[in-house]
C-alpha cells in the first residue's frame, strides 16, 4: 500500500445525494464529473448514512462517531473531529458550508477549521430577503418563473445561463471560497466543502433541467410541479416525475461546479497529489413509502448514498462490501498519514482503496428519532424528542427497530430492493438468525445513545433560524 504522493484531500459532501441520482450506480443518470471520478477511483457499492437527516448523519462524517454518542445531542460538540486532528499535524484547513444551518459553529462543526464559513449569515437583513430565505419554494418560483426572460438576455449578451437567478443553493459562494482556499494554501491541506443544490427545493438552473429531460420539459412543467407540492395538492405520477426531473438537473448542477473544482485543482498544480472524497450525507425519498423530502424513516431511498475515493496512482474498483461514512474520517486520516484518535467509531477503508481488499464485514447501524407524526416539526435535536428509530445493514439484510415500541421491520435486498416486502413475521431459521443478531445490535447502540446526556441547545439566532426554517425545519 503506497498513499506517500497524496498530500491533500478534498471532501465533497452533497445534501440528499441518493445512490442512484449518479452515473455510477444507475447507468440512466447524466453527472459526468462524478462519473469520471468514480472510473478513476474506488466506488463503494453498498455506502450507508448514519442517519436521515443532515444531523444525525454528520457526526460521522466529521467525527467518527454516532449521532447523541457524546453529549445526547446533535453536533459534534465533545468530539475529536476530523478538522482538529489534521489541523494538529499541521495540516491546513478549510471548510465551506452553502448555508445549512446544522452545519455550523452552534454545533461545533468550525472546530479544527483554519477557514470556516457556513454563509449562514448571507441571509440579509431586508424583509424581502428574509422572505425568501425562509420561503423557498417561492424563490423556486422566481426562479422558474424568470428562467424565458433570462435565457433570452444570456442569448442576447452571448452568455450561458448556468448560473442561478438568485442562487438560492448558495453553490457559488461555497465555488469560489474553495477555489481561492486552493489557490493560496500551500500543501499539505483539508479541504471540505457541502452543497445543498439538491436538498428541496430543488432550483437549479434551466441548462441543466435541459440537459437532463432532453429538452423535452419546459420550465413551465417545473413551474407547476413547485406551486402543487408548494400549496400542499396530491402529487400524482406526472408532478412526481417532474420532480425527479428537477432533482436529477440539480444534481448535474452540482456535478457541473465539482468539474470547476477539479479544475482549479489542475490549474494550481496540486491535481496529482490531491485525492477527492464523494459522498452525500443521506438520500431522498419521492414516495417509495409515502412521502417526499426525507422524514424520519431509514429506508434506503434515504440512507443508502454514494461514497468514491479518488486517489492519484491507484486503480479504478468496485467494492461490494458494506461500508458506513463513519469510515470518512479513518480514510483521510490514514491518506495524510495522520493516526486516529482512539474514539473514533470508522475504520480506513484506503486497503481497499489501494489494494481492493474487502473491508470490516461488520453492520452498519443508522438512526433516527420520529415525533407522534413522521412529519412533524422541528426537527429532533436530542433523543428526548421523540421515539428511537434504529437500522441495521448487512450485505443483503436491513433491520428496522423501533426501540421504544418493540415493532421491527426486515427486508431481504436482493429481492426486494425498495424494502416494501417485510420479512419479520417469516418464521425460518435464517429469519430468525437474522432477527435475532441485529436486535442485538440495535440493544447495544440504543444502550450507547441513552448512556449519554447533555443540555439541549436551542438559542439559535437569528439568522440561523432562518436558515433552518429555508430548509423546512422549524
Amino acid at each position: 500500500m503506497d498513499t506517500s504522493d497524496t498530500s491533500n484531500v478534498v471532501l465533497v459532501t452533497v445534501d440528499s445525494l441518493r445512490a442512484d441520482a449518479i452515473g455510477a450506480y444507475d447507468d440512466e443518470r447524466h453527472t459526468p464529473v462524478m462519473d469520471s471520478l468514480a472510473e478513476r477511483g474506488t466506488v463503494f457499492e453498498r455506502a450507508f448514512a448514519t442517519g436521515n437527516w443532515t444531523p444525525f448523519s454528520f457526526p460521522s462524517i466529521l467525527a467518527s462517531q454516532p449521532v447523541f454518542a457524546e453529549t445526547g445531542q446533535i453536533g459534534v460538540d465533545g468530539s475529536e473531529t476530523l478538522a482538529e486532528v489534521l489541523a494538529d499535524s499541521d495540516v491546513s484547513t478549510g471548510g465551506f458550508n452553502a448555508a445549512n444551518g446544522f452545519l455550523t459553529s452552534h454545533w461545533g462543526y468550525d472546530d479544527g477549521f483554519d477557514e470556516f464559513e457556513p454563509f449562514v449569515a448571507s441571509v440579509g437583513s431586508s424583509i424581502y430577503s428574509r422572505y425568501l430565505a425562509t420561503h423557498p419554494t417561492v424563490e423556486a418560483w422566481l426562479q422558474l418563473a424568470t428562467a424565458p426572460v433570462r435565457r433570452l438576455g444570456s442569448w442576447f449578451r452571448g452568455e450561458t445561463d448556468d448560473r442561478p437567478f438568485l442562487d438560492t443553493s448558495r453553490m457559488f459562494d461555497v465555488e469560489h471560497a474553495a477555489a481561492s482556499f486552493i489557490e493560496e494554501t500551500e500543501s499539505p491541506f483539508f479541504l471540505w466543502i457541502h452543497y445543498m443544490d439538491a436538498h428541496t427545493p430543488y432550483v437549479p438552473a434551466p441548462r441543466y433541467i435541459r440537459e437532463v429531460s432532453s429538452n423535452l420539459l419546459g420550465t413551465h412543467r417545473m413551474l407547476h410541479a413547485h406551486t402543487r407540492t408548494g400549496l400542499g395538492w396530491e402529487v400524482g405520477e406526472r408532478t412526481l416525475a417532474d420532480l425527479r426531473t428537477l432533482y436529477q438537473a440539480a444534481v448535474r448542477q452540482i456535478d457541473a461546479s465539482i468539474g470547476r473544482l477539479l479544475e482549479t485543482l489542475s490549474e494550481s498544480g496540486v491535481e496529482d497529489e490531491t485525492a477527492v472524497v464523494l459522498a452525500g450525507d443521506h438520500g431522498e425519498e419521492f414516495q417509495e413509502h409515502g412521502h417526499l423530502a426525507h422524514y424520519p424513516k431509514l429506508y434506503d431511498e434515504l440512507i443508502r448514498v454514494p461514497l468514491v475515493v479518488d486517489v492519484p496512482g491507484t486503480a479504478g474498483r468496485r467494492i461490494d462490501q458494506q461500508v458506513g461514512l463513519d469510515d470518512i474520517p479513518p480514510t483521510i486520516t490514514d491518506l495524510m498519514d495522520v493516526d486516529s484518535p482512539d474514539g473514533w467509531y470508522g475504520e480506513s477503508l484506503i486497503t481497499s482503496v489501494v489494494d481492493g481488499e474487502p473491508p470490516v464485514d461488520e453492520p452498519v447501524v443508522s438512526v433516527t428519532v420520529r415525533g407522534e407524526e413522521v412529519t412533524a416539526q422541528p426537527i429532533p435535536r436530542a433523543l428526548s424528542d421523540g421515539e428511537l428509530l434504529v437500522s441495521v445493514r448487512d450485505r443483503d439484510w436491513t433491520y428496522i427497530e423501533n426501540v421504544d415500541d418493540g415493532s421491527a421491520e426486515l427486508y431481504y435486498r436482493p429481492s426486494d430492493p425498495t424494502q416494501q416486502d417485510d420479512r419479520s413475521d417469516v418464521d425460518t431459521a435464517k429469519e430468525r438468525q437474522i432477527l435475532d443478531r441485529f436486535s442485538t445490535i440495535v440493544d447495544d447502540h440504543a444502550s450507547l445513545l441513552r448512556d449519554q446526556t447533555g443540555e439541549q441547545r436551542d438559542d439559535v439566532d437569528d439568522d440561523l433560524g432562518a436558515r433552518l426554517e429555508a430548509l423546512g425545519y422549524r
